[in-house]
């Protein structure tokens, strides 16, 4: 057990974690409001987000778990960057959010609380909880520089999927979720089914929820509803768990299509209550899955119907566990999972054994340290490679800079190959597109820290690697002809070590995805050439806007002056459009400027 206190490992006081919790319970006695606001004290502001009994406001739409493509213009950050995928979220948890999102007070509370300094807390229990995700996530999205915002949720049902956690973590931003979860509370576990298997029992216990409802539903209703919950979490748990482990079985994706897994994922910080006054405290998404999963496993069959109404009435008993007399907060007897992979798997009497942590969820959760810890030593080994990439591209600003010397473009020389100095480049240029491509396999497969493509050092030497050496790429593309049989280079021949670089430039600048195409001047170059060349109708438009941005890419350093030197491939463009009248003589005089520069 740490000495280190709950309130301070998460970065709010019990205190404010007792009032969100009491606030949320009490808010669930108003179902129709949205939302209301509490002002705890002269540094903080509560607002409290109500939840809803009825199933279409947990699931809608026509997918199984009642799962969505996130709002992108409220979540613009809710994609894995290179990969370009974009988060799913619960559909009907959305929709509630759009509601409160809309309402005028809502934006008016925010903005007061963010003028006069005050920090959030979003909170909600129960599905509010879900809302209040949501609400968090926008406020990070929009007031990103301001970060006074928490999120702290009791019971709360799961709202988005691995992209959603996979973001956050990129952002920097997970730290300001924290949910509480009963020991054996079904709610958080709930969208681990499809509706389409527990929708007749799920109605019951939503009514046994209801503030006005204390009728407890029919035992054998409760062990059907706990028994279809708890086999899906099983379901999906347990592949998850070879994933962690790194199986290769086909078999493991060949079971998705026989079984339908989830696609919600947990995300932030979980301290679970473990009913007797302890806490255990994890931030590991992956082993949080596992928990939800190992902590509310029957020990025998005898048993199913207990704890299936132990799962029901735990979803109420946030108050006794957090509020009362003696309670865990007050206890502050916390089991931090810091080291996953040092996790002992015998028993030790302590507060994970009070979860019901077998030695296989022991080692499930082990695999998911070793995953995260795999991750960081995925980074190390590229970052070993940083010499030789800085070499490589230190020997490429060297070609550029020798060429330019000579009155001509690296562009056009290496497009030649007439000199040993062509050859010596291309060798650097195939090495570094070596080490990039490895980089982009780990990206893809999510093998690199979440945090990676975020991070500022990663960004500008993904900018530096991409302005040197596309160019070096296209003029290789079009000296083998490769577009007579493949196609255009932006359409077919562009390799993904650009285009991440790219995104991740546009993503971090908070710029349109397309905004940085410097890289790629050249193969518009060479498309508009082979037009001009052929006698075919070239749109003046086009051109005159590659003429404007080629201007701001130079004046910017984007691009090297060399483009406009000596017979580059631009310049016979621009010879053979004169008769399209495009302002020849800006160009002419940038040419004179840059060479008295010289």
């Amino acid at each position: 057990m740490a000495s280190e206190k709950l309130g301070e490992k998460i970065g709010i006081s019990e205190e404010l974690i007792k009032t969100s919790c009491r606030l949320s319970l009490q808010a669930q006695d108003y179902p129709n409001e949205l939302f209301h606001v509490a002002k705890h004290s002269s540094e903080t502001v509560l607002i409290v987000f109500t939840g809803s009994w009825l199933v279409i406001d947990w699931f809608s739409g026509d997918k199984a778990f009642g799962e969505t493509e996130i709002n992108r213009e409220l979540f613009p950050s809710m994609r894995s960057i290179g990969n370009e995928e974009v988060a799913t979220v619960n559909q009907a948890f959305l929709k509630r959010f759009e509601l409160v999102w809309k309402n005028p007070k809502f934006q008016e509370e925010v903005e007061t609380a963010i003028r006069q300094g005050k920090l959030i807390i979003f909170t909600g229990h129960s599905a509010g909880g879900s809302i209040a995700v949501l609400a968090t996530i926008w406020f990070l999205e929009k007031y990103s520089k301001a970060r006074t915002a928490k999120c702290v949720t009791f019971g709360s049902p799961l709202v988005g999927d691995f992209i959603v956690s996979h973001a956050l973590k990129r952002e920097k931003w997970s730290q300001h979720f924290v949910h509480f979860v009963m020991r054996y509370d079904i709610v958080p576990r709930i969208l681990f089914a499809p509706l389409s298997s527990i929708q007749q029992e799920f109605e019951h216990i939503l009514h046994y929820f209801t503030a006005k409802n204390h009728h407890f539903p029919d035992e054998s209703i409760t062990a059907d509803f706990y028994t279809k919950v708890m086999s899906n979490t099983s379901s999906l748990a347990s592949h998850a768990a070879c994933k962690l482990m790194g199986s290769t079985n086909l078999l493991l994706e060949t079971l998705k299509n026989f079984i339908q897994l989830s696609p919600y994922r947990p995300f932030g910080t979980y301290v679970f209550c473990t009913g007797n006054g302890k806490l255990v405290h994890l931030d590991n998404p992956d082993a949080v899955l596992q928990l939800l999963f190992y902590s509310c496993q029957l020990n025998n069959e005898a048993e199913k119907e207990a704890t299936a109404r132990s799962c029901i009435i735990a979803h109420s008993s946030y108050e006794t566990e957090l509020l009362g007399i003696e309670g865990s907060l007050d206890m502050q007897d916390v089991v931090y999972v810091d080291q996953l992979p040092q996790l002992p798997l015998a028993s030790d009497g302590g507060a994970l054994d009070d979860l019901g942590l077998s030695t296989r969820g022991r080692l499930c959760l082990r695999a998911a340290g070793e995953l995260e810890k795999q991750k960081q030593k995925n980074q190390k080994q590229i970052e070993k490679k940083m010499e030789e990439m800085e070499l490589g591209m230190k020997g490429l600003e060297e070609y550029r800079l020798f060429n330019e010397q000579k009155g001509g473009g690296y562009y056009d020389a290496f497009k030649k190959q007439e000199d040993k100095k062509d050859f010596d480049a291309n060798v650097k240029r195939l090495v570094l597109a070596g080490i990039w491509d490895e980089i982009i396999e780990m990206l893809k497969r999510y093998d690199l820290p979440d945090e990676f493509e975020g991070q500022e050092f990663w960004i500008q030497l993904g900018t530096k690697f991409r302005r040197l050496v596309e160019p070096l790429d296209i003029a290789n593309y079009y000296r083998h002809a490769k577009n007579e049989d493949t196609g255009a280079y932006m359409v077919k021949g562009r390799p993904r070590r650009y285009r991440y670089t790219q995104r991740w430039l546009e993503k971090n600048e908070g710029v349109e995805s397309g905004t940085y195409g410097e890289s790629c001047f050249w193969a518009e170059m060479e498309e508009l050439l082979k037009l001009a060349s052929n006698g075919g109708n070239v749109e003046k438009a086009k051109v005159e806007k590659l003429r404007v941005d080629l201007i701001q890419w130079i004046n910017s350093k984007m691009i090297g002056k060399d483009v406009l030197l000596g017979e580059s491939t631009f310049v016979k463009l621009w010879d053979k459009l004169v008769h399209l009248k495009l302002q020849k003589d800006s160009i002419e005089q940038l040419m004179t400027q840059l060479s008295i520069a010289s």
